[in-house]
């Protein structure tokens, strides 16, 4: 089974029809000798002989081994915040000006099926249940859905997902003023930041501690109350199917119950964690600001520092074997894995 794994690029930095045209027409990225050192938001290990990193520029690279890597050209110079690949050839990234771009090739090439900077808004992350069906969603609410593999997406809005408050303002504005409605319905979502899917359900995190989940592939949602009143940025399922959710000044919070109560984990760190990973021998990672690495072997009930050589900030990593392949705003780094200090 492939793992999405979770970055935060947050953390640095009715229904219509979308296409890719825009206004303004975007510029190719430029291959760099150096690519694999510049800023790098998100990765993904899609099988033994395929890894793929994204990030800053319309950076993309592509790995047989997790060592050595190849830069790809993209249609577009916008940064990356996320990779997914549904199977061994199709994958979407998506990024700032709501752009996606989808590969049917295993990554060789890459096509743009959404480039919207007029919108002046990023997607976060994107999901895909397979070739055909998919989620993009980012700041302020976006949410886009395709069930053609994106050659086309649709826009769309969950009132559900609204605060209780506001679900009642709305529904009176789109009586009285349904421009208006248009207009507030824009802003009123806080920024999704991270979706996770474990079974057949979805996990959705984001801005203000907002957390929900659905059990038809974001077709109907329900809302939580929320555990935290700051931004979540990653979540993961343990192997014990823990959930373990972090975010920022280094808040981590765990459930044992599938996310319907949660305990802060308390640590003596206080830097944005940006996600989280577990690897085949059950260890979970947290990835952080200020080259900040923690580990547990608990099932997320302690956690433990890593060495990491500089302090960089980490946005995201995979277990290899004995190692991790990190992505950093330094580029790519692969750091041993050994026991807690």
């Amino acid at each position: 089974m492939m793992v999405k794994l979770l970055s935060s690029v947050a953390a640095l930095l009715l229904t219509t029809q979308i296409h890719a045209e825009s206004a303004t027409a975007p510029t190719p990225s430029y291959l760099m000798p150096l690519a694999e050192k510049a800023v790098l938001t998100d990765l993904i290990r899609v099988n033994d002989q395929l890894y793929v990193a994204v990030g800053d520029r319309g950076h993309l690279l592509v790995s047989k081994d997790s060592s050595s890597w190849t830069q790809i050209q993209t249609p577009v110079q916008s940064l990356f915040t996320s990779v997914y690949f549904s199977d061994e050839k199709h994958g979407w990234a998506v990024g700032h000006d709501a752009t996606i771009i989808a590969t049917q090739d295993g990554g060789q090439s890459w096509q743009l099926q959404q480039f919207k900077p007029e919108t002046d808004k990023p997607l976060f992350d994107i999901l895909f249940a397979d070739a055909n069906n998919g989620i993009a969603l980012g700041a302020y609410g976006m949410f886009y859905r395709t069930t053609d593999g994106g050659k086309t997406w649709l826009d769309e809005f969950h009132l559900e997902l609204v605060g209780a408050d506001d679900q009642e303002y709305l529904k009176e504005l789109q009586e009285s003023d349904p421009d208006a409605y248009l207009e507030e319905r824009a802003s009123v979502l806080p920024h999704f930041n991270r979706i996770y899917q474990h079974n057949n359900v979805l996990y959705l995190i984001g801005e203000a501690g907002f957390f929900a989940t659905s059990a038809d592939f974001g077709k109907s949602w329900t809302r939580h109350t929320e555990f935290y009143n700051g931004s979540l940025f990653g979540l993961t399922m343990t192997a014990k199917n823990s959930l373990i959710a972090a975010g920022l000044r280094g808040h981590v919070f765990r459930s044992t119950d599938l996310g319907q109560s949660w305990q802060e984990i308390k640590l003596n760190h206080t830097a944005t964690l940006n996600s989280v990973l577990t690897d085949d021998a059950g260890n979970v990672y947290l990835t952080g600001n200020a080259g900040t690495l923690l580990v547990s072997q608990d099932d997320g009930v302690s956690f433990t520092s890593m060495h990491t050589p500089d302090s960089k900030a980490i946005l995201n990593a995979v277990a290899v074997k004995d190692q991790l392949v990190l992505v950093t705003e330094a580029g790519i780094r692969t750091l041993a894995i050994k026991k807690p200090e």
